[in-house]
């Protein structure tokens, strides 16, 4: 009797425990209310398909601005994602007869349908296959939360930069994209509220979908000058004439062209520009400089600053980039003063006078003896 009376006492308690830890989960459930992405989607047997569209997003990329770089330049590049998708139309799947529930099920269906053509949360990644071209890492992935059919969003900005040393050309940029977008959309009719999830009237299953776009970047041809010899030699205290030597490595000539030269204590230059005329692609011309040095010039190589003002093939005046003219300066010749000449000659006319007396006392010594 009691055995029975104890194993009735455990049932309950069992019972009440469970149904506390069930108000424990409910009452939770909506102290905190969470998202339908939590939750598991309504399966197929849950909801009703009463269409099946055809579409899908069809994603292009196109560079805002111009696209053509110069080389030695950091700039961003901005590329607008555009959505040329086309919803091609709907196929009933099921009849709905003569209910008006499923008829307005129905209409709602289709409207969710039209949305089939929105990308979602495209991810954009900009790559470079040359050595001449950098994309700033922290910019190189980007993302859009969704992009429209018909709606230019925000641009993209990525960071590039050029090196000096790239040829001039098109180089092609490789954008992968990675996105999503409605596969299949169901009506619910409410069911996923029976199971505790958040009510809705449908349920939406995504695709996802990757396309790899390609993006032009012109690296503009122009002159490209650089100082290719220097010749001369200079030595502290001195003046000489140095001969630097520029050479048109570009693609285009530079017309007109006029090198100047900086040079700072304890160099100086007289003429600090010279003309040099037309350099033609592959050419070279040679200025001649006359560099003067201070004679408390410490004996090293000085690294003077040269650029190339000349006419571009606009008919504009263009600029090269800093070149380096290295000059070296030797230490300077030994040469005897005029302070040093005189004490020279004072000691050899001492010497001479003292040669003098010394004979002189002997010649009339030998005079007294005889």
């Amino acid at each position: 009797m009691n055995n029975r009376y104890y194993k009735r006492i455990t049932a309950c308690f069992s019972i009440i425990l469970v149904v506390v830890i069930m108000l424990s989960m409910l009452s939770a459930v909506g102290v905190c209310p969470a998202s339908a992405k939590e939750f598991l989607p309504a399966t197929y047997q849950q909801t009703t398909n009463f269409y099946t569209s055809y579409g899908e997003p069809d994603l292009y990329a196109s560079v805002l601005g111009d696209a053509e770089v110069k080389r030695g330049e950091t700039r961003d590049l901005k590329i607008v994602i555009s959505n040329r998708g086309v919803l091609y139309g709907a196929k009933s799947a099921q009849g709905v007869g003569t209910s008006e529930t499923k008829q307005a099920l129905s209409i709602k269906e289709l409207n969710y349908e039209s949305l089939r053509t929105v990308a979602y949360g495209v991810k954009a990644t900009l790559v470079t296959n040359s050595e001449y071209i950098d994309v700033d890492p922290t910019t190189n992935s980007q993302t859009l939360e969704e992009v429209f059919p018909g709606q230019l969003p925000d641009p993209l900005v990525f960071t590039l930069t050029i090196s000096e040393n790239a040829p001039a050309g098109v180089y092609m940029l490789v954008l992968p994209l990675a996105y999503e977008y409605q596969k299949d959309i169901r009506m619910t009719a409410g069911s996923t509220a029976v199971q505790g999830m958040p009510s809705k009237d449908h349920e939406t299953f995504y695709q996802t979908a990757n396309k790899t776009l390609t993006i032009p970047i012109v690296i503009e041809p122009e002159p490209r000058l650089e100082v290719t010899e220097v010749s001369g030699q200079l030595s502290a205290g001195s003046t000489s004439t140095i001969n630097v030597t520029y050479t048109n490595t570009g693609e285009l000539p530079a017309t007109d062209a006029t090198a100047r030269i900086v040079a700072m204590k304890p160099l100086s230059c007289g003429g600090s520009t010279q003309p040099l005329g037309t350099i033609e692609p592959g050419s070279s011309k040679t200025a001649s400089f006359v560099i003067a040095s201070e004679r408390t010039a410490v004996a090293k190589t000085y690294g003077l600053d040269s650029e190339i003002k000349y006419i571009d093939t606009d008919g504009e005046i263009a600029y090269s980039s800093n070149m380096k003219v290295d000059v070296p300066v030797t230490p300077t010749e030994d040469k005897l003063n005029i302070t040093g000449i005189a004490i020279i000659g004072i000691i050899i006319t001492l010497i001479v006078i003292i040669s003098k007396n010394i004979l002189r006392s002997m010649n009339q010594k030998n005079r007294g003896i005889e």
